[in-house]
């Protein structure tokens, strides 16, 4: 078991969200999906969590409420081998309804932030792609 797993909350959109980023990258996969009980704040049966590997890395999903969005504070690195890599994730990170990315230096894709998102209402996720053999952090 790993000791710290990212935790990420949403308003309503947890299983969608989750199904969009495993459909973007290798090795992923949907897991455990709890629902609210009779007693939760949400209806009966809807989503309350949703369990999802992005390759190889594990995260959860929280439909919690419109209380918390995401910024720019918090940040996903996808480290590329080359620019293909970098192009084929820009590309679907960025797609329906991502915004202009915000770069952390030169300007271009290869050492930029990409924030996916959709606009079938998704929060803002950022994610870091680095230049190839250039990390943002280890």
């Amino acid at each position: 078991m790993k000791k710290i797993t990212p935790f990420l909350w949403f308003d309503s959109e947890a299983e969608q969200a989750a199904k969009f980023y495993v459909g973007i990258f290798k090795n992923s996969k949907i897991g455990k999906i709890t629902r609210y009980g009779e007693d939760g704040p949400r209806p009966k049966g809807s989503v309350m969590t949703v369990e999802f590997t992005l390759d190889r890395v594990e995260f959860v999903a929280l439909n919690g409420g419109p209380q918390f969005k995401f910024t720019e504070a918090i940040s996903f690195s996808v480290n590329c081998e080359d620019q293909d890599e970098i192009d084929y994730f820009w590309e679907k990170l960025s797609a329906d309804g991502g915004s202009t990315p915000k770069a952390f230096g030169a300007g271009s894709k290869t050492n930029s932030v990409s924030r996916g998102r959709s606009t079938r209402s998704f929060s803002t996720i950022c994610w870091a792609i680095p230049m190839p053999g250039r990390r943002i952090a280890s």
